[in-house]
């Protein structure tokens, strides 16, 4: 290679390298300056918006010193008011107290002068009671139990003769009152009670029927206890069987069909349980029809069937010999005229008394009293509450809490004491009789006692010196009482209390 050619190019290189260098520091102190008066730019742009913003700042912040200048004024003008208010007020309640400190040292004052008053008053007191102790030699708590004692007596007699005065005029009023009511209730039902008790004995043509009903190894009569859930009894008695049951529907239902194959003739088992069958639904009919009609006479509506249906189930139940149905009917003619005369509800005393036994056409079946049974059935079936509170409270197991259940409880009285509608036995007669006596005398101060009028009033005889006048009223209201508690009757017992004092001498 040629030395000048190489030198010719390295001389083009190094110029092409100062040419590159020179250029591109100009173009770099071309591009600075250019950034450089951009920034300048920027910069007075900058400066003259924050002017702005300082110079808008500035008149904002002197508007809000302005108004808070103003507010401040007002302010201190409102607390400038306050405070000559408060201390006018201050002034008055100053001059106040001062008034109130001089009232409370003339009150004080007077007090002190009253004290003093009082103090005389008092030993003027305690001089005069001892000068009257003196003379009349009693201390006086002595004498305040000697007027006490005296009082006590007069008032003692007083309040017995009052009190005697009162019973005999409410006695005697209520007597008249109560006899013409239930005379007029009695008089309009007017129903007529025969003392019926059904009796189960089937009238058989011949003795040769007694073999029949009892059939070969008594399979006949077996078959028919077992259909029908009675007991026949075939005894010694001329041409009749009995039929015992203590569920009186299940012995009327046994009564017809035994009956009925006494007049067909065909006794075999398989018929038996066919006439059983017919039979029961002929006196569930009855039981029905029964029901409707009972409710027909009485008046008694808008009960559910189901309770008709158990009503109807007494007619074939009876207590003391009266028919439980024919006595619902009347209890609830009774209730009805009771309620009109004393201004009750007529509807409600009317069911409560055709209902109030409801429970004996249950209760062998089931445990509790007719009263509790019968409520709860004739609750379950939407009976009216009043309704159901007196058939529960009749026999007072539970309280009574309307007068329509009252009512219900002196009808049922009315028919059951009524002349003819009830018959009892010489045994549970003598039994009450004597239980009413000894009941009688287990009282303290008590003489004697005599059960009267079959029962139906009691007769006490008592110490005059043990028993006062007012210690007789007492006793005769605790005795009823007990007996209300204790005892169940018919109708109302009378309990009449005698103080008897005599007075003996002797002439010698």
């Amino acid at each position: 290679m040629n030395p000048l050619n190489l030198l010719i190019d390295i001389s083009a290189l190094i110029v092409g390298v100062l040419a590159g260098y020179f250029i591109h520091r100009y173009q770099a102190e071309r591009t600075a300056k250019g950034q450089q008066e951009k920034a300048e730019d920027i910069l007075k742009a900058a400066n003259s918006q924050a002017r702005m913003i300082e110079s808008g700042a500035r008149d904002n912040a002197t508007k809000i010193v302005q108004a808070a200048e103003s507010e401040i004024k007002e302010r201190r003008i409102e607390m400038n008011k306050e405070t000559d208010r408060l201390e006018k007020r201050r002034s008055e309640l100053d001059s106040r107290f001062e008034k109130i400190e001089q009232r409370e040292q003339t009150l004080n004052k007077r007090q002190s002068q009253i004290d003093k008053r009082g103090n005389d008053i008092e030993k003027l007191y305690e001089d005069q009671v001892n000068k009257l102790e003196q003379v009349a030699q009693l201390t006086q708590d002595e004498a305040r139990k000697e007027l006490f004692a005296a009082v006590e007596k007069e008032a003692r007699g007083d309040m017995a003769r009052i009190i005697r005065q009162i019973e005999t005029e409410a006695r005697e009023e209520g007597e008249k009152r109560a006899r013409k009511l239930i005379a007029d209730a009695i008089q309009r039902v007017a129903s007529e009670h025969v003392a019926e008790v059904t009796r189960a004995v089937v009238t058989l043509p011949s003795e040769e029927m007694k073999g029949r009903i009892v059939g070969r190894n008594g399979r006949n009569i077996k078959a028919f206890e077992q259909a029908a859930g009675v007991d026949v009894i075939v005894d010694d008695t001329p041409d009749s069987v009995t039929v015992s049951c203590f569920d009186s529907v299940r012995r009327e239902i046994g009564r017809r069909s035994l009956a009925k194959l006494v007049l067909d003739g065909r006794i075999h088992p398989a018929h038996i349980e066919k006439i059983i069958e017919d039979e029961t639904k002929a006196v569930e009919k009855i039981i029905n029809e029964a029901g409707e009609q009972a409710a027909y006479e009485a008046n008694v509506t808008g009960l559910h069937t189901e309770v008709l249906r158990m009503m109807g189930r007494l007619k074939f139940r009876t207590s003391y010999g009266q028919n439980q149905l024919a006595h619902a009917v009347e209890v609830s003619k009774l209730a009805g005229i009771l309620a009109a005369e004393l201004g009750a509800n007529i509807e409600l005393s009317k069911q409560g008394g055709f209902l109030h036994d409801i429970g004996k056409a249950m209760d062998h079946n089931q445990d509790g009293t007719h009263a509790g049974l019968g409520a709860e059935y004739c609750k379950r079936y939407g009976v009216n509450p009043i309704v159901v509170n007196a058939i529960a409270s009749h026999h007072h197991e539970v309280d009574q809490e309307t007068v329509e259940a009252v009512i219900a409880e002196s009808a049922d009285a009315i028919s059951g004491a009524r002349p003819g509608a009830r018959r009892e036995d010489l045994e549970a007669y003598i039994k009450r009789i004597r239980s009413l006596e000894e009941m009688a005398i287990s009282f303290e101060g008590v003489q004697q006692a005599f059960a009267i009028q079959a029962g139906r009033e009691v007769r006490i005889l008592v110490k005059p010196d043990s028993i006062d006048d007012l210690a007789s009223a007492r006793l005769a209201r605790d005795i009823a009482k007990k007996i209300e508690e204790t005892m169940q009757y018919p109708g109302q017992i009378r309990v009449t209390v005698i103080r008897e004092t005599r007075s003996t001498e002797y002439a010698k």
